[in-house]
């Protein structure tokens, strides 16, 4: 699901409905904050899209940001059942 492109990781992730999106992006801000590492993120609708990257590395992907990208997949696989 994650793609590395451009010193970023990127996914995007698509739900039933905008209230649904939101829930999700909800879950995922606690988890961020929790990590003290918080993700560049668009939602329009029923989209949400993440790109990762770290920039206290100089803007590149690290263990920071996969650690980030496996929790909210850990979310999305719990809300999309």
């Amino acid at each position: 699901m994650w793609k590395e492109e451009n010193d970023r990781l990127k996914a995007t992730f698509k739900f039933k409905n905008f209230i649904q999106a939101f829930s999700f992006m909800t879950e995922v801000a606690f988890h961020a904050e929790a990590q003290g590492h918080h993700p560049n993120w668009t939602n329009v609708y029923n989209t949400v899209e993440f790109e990762l990257n770290t920039h206290d590395a100089g803007g590149k992907v690290t263990d920071k940001d996969r650690k980030l990208a496996k929790a909210i997949d850990e979310v999305y696989q719990r809300m999309k059942e």
